[in-house]
């Protein structure tokens, strides 16, 4: 019998719990689900209305406003986070529900998360709230 190795077990676990946060939470017109999706190099974040089937905006780090940046992979996640804000409050959407997709809520998937709810000086929210 052949034993997986330490990334099959991993990937097998997040989709465990993927699986089991994406039953509890749906996404709406006026309150969409912020989807993160993480690779060793990359991080993607949509916002997803799960009533009709649509995506309406994304961000990634692949961007072209983003990818000429230099930083950190967590520092990439924060301009990602700050940029899927700013698409979303253009369209008009303030709250979102976060789907931190399986991943732990620790480094990147915080910082995009942090990037998303960016707050001003007094401490109110300017982008999103989750």
């Amino acid at each position: 019998m052949k034993s997986r190795s330490k990334t099959a077990k991993t990937v097998v676990r997040r989709e465990k719990i993927r699986l089991r946060l994406r039953k509890k939470i749906k996404g709406t017109a006026s309150k969409p689900r912020l989807s993160v999706f993480r690779s060793n190099q990359h991080i993607y974040a949509q916002l997803i209305d799960d009533v009709a089937g649509v995506t309406l905006a994304t961000a990634s780090s692949k961007d072209q406003d983003i990818a000429g940046k230099e930083g950190t992979k967590q520092e990439i996640a924060f301009m990602v986070g700050e940029a899927i804000g700013q698409r979303a409050t253009e369209k008009g959407i303030k709250d979102v529900i976060f789907d931190r997709g399986g991943y732990l809520y620790h480094g990147r998937v915080k910082q995009l998360a942090e990037g998303a709810r960016k707050r001003d000086e007094e401490g109110n929210c300017t982008l999103l709230q989750f």
